[in-house]
């Protein structure tokens, strides 16, 4: 009984100092925790996975700023490991003002690890305004929507975008936002030019984007830190790819101190009938 007295009283110092250990552990030790791939990033993987790359670049656009960066970056790092696993083109840009810089960061941070050429295999757009008007603009012609690159380029003189006019020459747009920004993607990209559309979301917004997956107007959908760590862990199977797994190091991390969780409440509860029951016998 002394046990569950113990377990009762027990210094609420010792939970915060194992919830650290817990979190903090898996960012330095190997940790395999199994992660079942949902069927929204399945779908994208699989229709990725499918181009060629004489297929046409694939677009990612950041359309996110850095308050949602720890949850959405993965997702554009793992989506970017495997276009450049299969030599497949890159186009990245960002509707956001504030996105722009984070999307030039992480192209080119993807592209080092597999000795991507700016402008001969991926390219970066500028920031321009508008969201509705930027996307309907690249249904017409993406070099008048974007004159220049984000270093300054002009477009008709990239061999990246060379025959690429529009979205007829772009396999897929995929809108990594934890805002509506998709809505404008899905509204005037897949519904006035029937571009096919990935999401990538943060996970409080995903259930918003599940009608659209049964309606076909949506591809795939990565919900969340468990939807860029369901995409890396396609990746890494299957491509070996290259770089941390953040998403899926940031799972094991919630994984483990949720396992905690459930055993101080199962201890919690425990102990508290064995002390009720123990103080009834005593009375």
């Amino acid at each position: 009984m002394n046990f569950w007295v113990r377990i009762s009283d027990l210094d609420r110092r010792w939970i915060y100092l194992l919830m650290a250990i817990a979190i903090i552990v898996p960012f330095f030790v190997n940790i395999t925790i199994p992660i079942k791939i949902s069927p929204p990033t399945q779908n994208l993987y699989t229709y990725i996975d499918t181009l060629s790359p004489d297929s046409g670049p694939i677009l990612i656009s950041f359309d996110y700023d850095p308050s949602t960066q720890g949850e959405l970056t993965p997702m554009a790092i793992a989506i970017l490991r495997h276009a450049f696993s299969r030599n497949i083109h890159v186009i990245t840009m960002s509707l956001y003002p504030t996105g722009i810089g984070i999307a030039e960061n992480i192209t080119s941070q993807v592209a080092k690890e597999y000795n991507k050429v700016e402008g001969k295999d991926y390219v970066v757009m500028p920031y321009v305004p508008g969201y509705s008007a930027v996307i309907l603009s690249i249904g017409e012609d993406i070099k008048n929507t974007f004159a220049t690159d984000y270093y300054g380029n002009r477009t008709d003189t990239l061999s990246c975008l060379k025959g690429v006019k529009n979205f007829e020459q772009i396999p897929i747009s995929i809108s990594i936002s934890g805002s509506s920004t998709p809505y404008a993607w899905i509204t005037y990209g897949y519904t006035k030019y029937g571009e096919k559309i990935g999401v990538g979301t943060t996970a409080v917004s995903a259930t918003s984007y599940y009608p659209y997956l049964r309606t076909k107007q949506l591809v795939g959908m990565l919900g969340g830190l468990k939807g860029a760590a369901e995409y890396e862990t396609l990746i890494r199977k299957f491509y070996h790819a290259k770089g941390r797994a953040m998403a899926t190091i940031g799972m094991n991390s919630q994984s483990m101190a949720h396992i905690i969780m459930i055993i101080l409440i199962i201890l919690g509860n425990i102990s508290y009938f064995a002390i009720r029951k123990q103080n009834k016998r005593s009375a």
